[in-house]
């Protein structure tokens, strides 16, 4: 038996966690434990929400909100979509708890007292109107490579390129568009430089390493290692503990990952061993895991072994099993560039074995790999519905209709299947232990192939005319396969392998069983229960698909324009043609005639799309869509225009807090945004789920809405209403 770590990587709260996530780092880990439990391996897995650093802060100001509420949100948020994945942690936690900050503080004293951390000045960002030192995220300006707009003060997202301070030309506060200008401040630094040789060495007996992980570490290597900072001017964080860093903290790169330290800490206090931990911690013979986006690489390989290093007498890293990137039409599935598929939204449609399944048998082990929805509809049907699936159903609604219970063997029949389920179950084991989960799966069912071979050769349904007990003892085998296959499954698919367990007459959990056991003879006479199929198929249009997430919302640049100008359409009797200031003058056609005479269009403040690719409308260019809202398919007969609740700039972007994606959009693109309007009374705090602004006050919000949980449409502080009265649920178009 041996003691297994697994260290999982801390996903950041400031968003929910999307199918990129699951695939990289969650999914993974969660196999892996299953896999070593049954195993009879002991296992401490842990990981929890990064809270700090500056994604959370802009978010929390974009939203007029505390980054502990951003931060806290997306926790509980999060936290309970994996658990509804079955992705069971020991601990999931989060950094911003004192258990955390004890044990940071207590590895940066130490450090500390070694000499491996050193004060050093630096040159930084300054904001005068904002009185504060801008971290990189907080200053964007003209990248001096490729010219993009709108690069980031450390790198440009465009071409890649990153920079030093004072490098980006035409640099501006992303908070009061003032100009900043570059200061001294003092920080910490990590004399990273110091392990350079403890490193090389270390890596040299990383054999086993994937090797996308070990050239990634050994080109930062060979590149030489330099300090690094370990603290930043920012009030949101870890504070730093000494007298006279009050404004700094500790930065989040180097904090998250000392989390898994932490965490194991804070679970062995939670269960009453306190002193647990260091059995994981301490123990020469225990394993070390960390799985993780290959973004993460050089954190875990590299940082963490080298404060680990520094402070002393502590595991390092056995395996890095670091997963590359799922894509989708070409692109890194991302929050921050709109192009994320939200795990929430999909485990409203589909059960968690199905996307467990898919994510497993199309994992990013080795190489980026393409997500689509047609492929996931045809993965599904074709092989885990029609091969693993219909071969549970067959075998147990067959058994159990004619025999009600486990018929008895012959052991003739069972030699050759039992030395098949071995053979599969040991190429299974070891492709589980090597972490390589897609082959793994793929051994799984091609077990459940040869069940369904074997099942069509004994022709079951014509032997039991002739020779019942002949029927029972291949039906015995087949049942073994069964048994088989939700053992090796269950890393894979928790659920339905629990499902068909019960289904065979087992009481208790699978993970009771152990990997071999299978070993042990099924009882004969062990009754039967009826079994419903634990899998359907799925059928996804291509507009359906669309849906699911903000990805396509994220998308949008909406504005708020004033109406300069209202003409009739020269060839239209419902359009009017409209000249609008959103920021620059635009001409839009729009079907508002039977609903707004051009008195009452004149000056209004709307809402506009204004990434749409121009069009003709009935000969005339459109440049942009002016927002309304309609009742029609609610049993009313209104149409409303979309309106701030409050005076705004012409051209103020309408964003409800989410980063913007952009680029130009056809209008069926907007079609599959999912926008309605919804009443609220007098002192109402939460709507469809979510925390309404104390500054909206309307009589009706509009809300981007997915399933359980929707947004505020909104302009900083400034909610989106409609200007009359209109039915909950109206569409927006």
């Amino acid at each position: 038996m041996t003691k297994v770590f697994i260290g999982v990587a801390w996903p950041y709260a400031n968003g929910v966690i999307h199918l990129g996530h699951l695939a990289g780092s969650l999914l993974p880990p969660d196999i892996f434990r299953r896999y070593n439990l049954l195993k009879g391996n002991e296992v401490m897995m842990v990981s929890g929400s990064d809270q700090h650093g500056t994604p959370i802060t802009l978010s929390a100001e974009k939203q007029g909100v505390s980054p502990e509420e951003v931060a806290e949100r997306f926790h509980i948020i999060n936290k309970k979509a994996i658990e509804d994945m079955g992705i069971d942690f020991s601990l999931f936690t989060k950094t911003h708890n004192p258990h955390h900050v004890e044990v940071v503080h207590d590895i940066f004293n130490v450090l500390r007292s070694k000499g491996l951390l050193y004060t050093k000045q630096t040159m930084q960002y300054f904001c005068g109107h904002c009185d504060r030192f801008l971290p990189d995220r907080y200053v964007e300006g003209k990248c001096p490579k490729c010219g993009c707009p709108n690069a980031r003060a450390d790198q440009c997202d465009e071409c890649g390129t990153t920079f030093e301070v004072g490098d980006l030309e035409e640099g501006v506060c992303i908070h009061c568009q003032g100009c900043p200008d570059i200061r001294e401040t003092e920080h910490f630094f990590l004399k990273l430089s110091e392990f350079q040789d403890r490193l090389l060495r270390y890596l040299e007996h990383k054999d086993g390493w994937r090797p996308s992980v070990k050239s990634f570490t050994k080109n930062w290597l060979e590149g030489g290692l330099k300090d690094r900072p370990i603290t930043r001017d920012m009030d949101w964080g870890i504070p730093v503990p000494l007298p006279g860093w009050d404004g700094k903290v500790i930065y989040v790169w180097f904090e998250a990952v000392i989390g898994y330290l932490a965490a194991s800490k804070e679970y062995s206090k939670q269960i009453g061993k306190p002193q647990l931990w260091e059995q994981y911690w301490k123990d020469d013979d225990s394993r070390h895991y960390y799985f993780l986006g290959k973004d993460n690489i050089p954190f875990h390989s590299i940082i963490w072994p080298a404060i680990l290093m520094g402070y002393g007498g502590l595991h390092l890293p056995d395996e890095i099993p670091a997963n590359e990137y799922l894509t989708t039409k070409g692109g890194k599935l991302s929050k921050s560039r709109g192009t994320s598929i939200d795990l929430q939204s999909v485990l409203q449609e589909y059960h968690p074995d199905l996307i467990r399944y898919y994510l497993s048998i199309n994992m990013p082990d080795h190489r980026d790999s393409e997500f689509s929805w047609s492929d996931f509809m045809t993965k599904v049907n074709n092989e885990l519905v029609a091969e693993l699936g219909n071969y549970y159903h067959r075998v147990l609604s067959f058994t159990r209709k004619n025999y009600g219970s486990i018929p008895p063997a012959s052991v003739e029949v069972m030699k050759p299947v039992r030395e098949e389920i071995a053979r599969f179950s040991e190429e299974t084991a070891c492709l589980l232990g090597e972490c390589d989960f897609k082959k793994a799966l793929k051994s799984v069912m091609e077990l459940a192939r040869f069940g369904n071979r074997y099942f069509d050769s004994v022709k079951p349904w014509a032997l039991l005319k002739e020779d019942r007990d002949a029927c029972g003892a291949v039906l015995h085998a087949n049942l073994e396969i069964v048994r088989a296959l939700a053992i090796i499954s269950h890393p894979f698919l928790p659920f339905s392998s629990q499902t068909i367990w019960e289904d065979l007459g087992f009481e208790g959990k699978v993970l009771d069983a152990g990997w071999d056991g299978f070993k042990r003879p099924l009882p004969n006479g062990q009754a039967l229960r009826d079994p419903i199929p634990v899998f359907r198929k799925v059928d996804i249009s291509e507009d359906e698909s669309a849906d699911l997430g903000f990805s396509e919302f994220r998308r949008l640049e909406l504005r708020v324009g004033e109406i300069l100008s209202v003409c009739d359409h020269p060839d239209a009797d419902k359009l009017y043609v409209m000249t609008l200031d959103t920021g620059e003058e635009r001409q839009v056609v729009a079907g508002l005639k039977s609903h707004y005479t051009p008195e009452q269009l004149q000056g209004k403040k709307v809402v506009v799309v204004c990434n749409l690719k121009p069009a003709k409308l009935r000969g005339v260019e459109s440049k942009g869509m002016v927002l309304a809202a309609d009742d029609e398919k609610l049993g009313g007969d209104s149409v409303r225009l979309l309106i701030p609740s409050a005076d705004l700039a012409n051209g103020s972007k309408v964003d409800c807090g989410m980063d913007v994606n952009g680029g130009k959009l056809d209008y069926k693109d907007f079609q599959k945004v999912d926008m309605k309007v919804y009443n609220i009374s007098e002192g109402q705090e939460e709507l469809a789920g979510v925390r309404i602004d104390k500054q909206s006050t309307d009589a009706a919000v509009v809300l981007v809405k997915d399933e359980g949980r929707a947004v505020i449409l909104r302009s900083g502080d400034v909610a989106i209403t409609v200007d009359g009265a209109l039915r909950d649920g109206a569409m927006v178009r």
